[in-house]
């Protein structure tokens, strides 16, 4: 019998993976309703394992793991990002991964990831060898499609799918807007909600009338936003997948993404690719995208062929396929 973590499933990138890759298998829920990415899930997570025999096996679509369980186990790492991102790491972070993280490793049947990029990463950092780490992917619901309603914001926009996260490097995207020679009616949407640090960092810029919060959007609405934009403004620092960028491509608008970690993988030669540290190569992408018709409709052409690669009965597929070598 295969046991999994449900807890996951939710309208974010490890929640999005749980909710499409458990909707493919016949699986019994854990028997428990607390945060999955608690400090002591690992203990309760045990416990609620506790009656599984060698012969069930235990998968999780997130990074959380038992601290002890009879059962072969599987796990999901999308990435090292608390590791290799300053940003948004801690000491108490970089200690619970070197030691909790790093014995999971060792012990799990199978660490499943979304992209070459983090497998080797993850073998690399873990020790275990390459072949433990597996490379499953994402994919793309089919509501992202270019046909449909717009979200209907009353301007032009660039748009930022965004979580306030340092690594998501939105100080610099504010900035390269300010320096974009771009229609002034063109706007930056970022969804969520604004921080103090991001709106001091708008008013410095002069950008107040220009920059927009959407605020939380449902993901059957997120299509309809993605419609409606100049293109997707994503220069991560670190990513280990970025489904925004296939979302995108998908609804049928230019990216632009960083050139670093797992972004050029996904995007192929279907996005401009900048360097995410430079403002200047933001802006500039910013203006080629509303300038040059031709590349802009190239993008789209191109975004629509890779996007159609990735689908998560794929996903879903591979995943069984570790099941089964179990």
């Amino acid at each position: 019998m295969i046991y999994a973590d449900q807890r996951w499933i939710g309208d974010h990138g490890i929640g999005r993976f749980a909710r499409h890759v458990l909707a493919g298998f016949e699986y019994r829920p854990v028997s428990l309703t607390s945060n999955p990415a608690a400090p002591l899930d690992s203990w309760f997570l045990a416990r609620a394992l506790s009656p599984l025999t060698s012969k069930d096996i235990f998968f999780s679509p997130g990074y959380n793991t038992p601290l002890f369980c009879t059962s072969p186990f599987i796990f999901t790492l999308h990435d090292l990002s608390p590791i290799y991102c300053p940003e948004i790491g801690s000491r108490l972070i970089s200690l619970y991964y070197a030691t909790v993280m790093k014995r999971a490793c060792r012990r799990a049947a199978r660490i499943l990831t979304v992209s070459e990029f983090s497998r080797k990463q993850i073998a690399e950092w873990s020790g275990v060898s390459p072949d433990k780490v597996v490379n499953v992917g994402c994919g793309v619901d089919p509501a992202y499609q270019p046909e449909g309603d717009s979200y209907g914001l009353p301007f032009r926009y660039f748009l930022s799918v965004s979580n306030r996260r340092r690594h998501k490097n939105e100080f610099r995207t504010v900035a390269a807007l300010a320096q974009a020679n771009v229609d002034p009616q063109i706007h930056l949407a970022f969804t969520g909600e604004p921080t103090a640090d991001l709106v001091r960092c708008i008013e410095a810029h002069k950008l107040r009338a220009r920059v927009n919060f959407v605020g939380f959007v449902p993901e059957e609405r997120l299509p309809s936003l993605y419609r409606g934009a100049q293109a997707l403004i994503f220069p991560s620092l670190f990513e280990g997948f970025g489904l925004p960028i296939l979302e995108a491509m998908s609804c049928g608008i230019p990216a632009v993404t960083a050139n670093t970690t797992a972004m050029p993988e996904v995007a192929g030669d279907a996005a401009l690719l900048v360097d995410p540290s430079a403002v200047e190569e933001i802006a500039r992408a910013m203006e080629r995208i509303v300038s040059e018709i031709p590349l802009r409709e190239q993008l789209r052409e191109r975004g629509r062929i890779r996007a159609a690669q990735f689908s998560w009965a794929s996903t879903v597929s591979r995943v069984r396929e570790v099941f089964r070598q179990i």
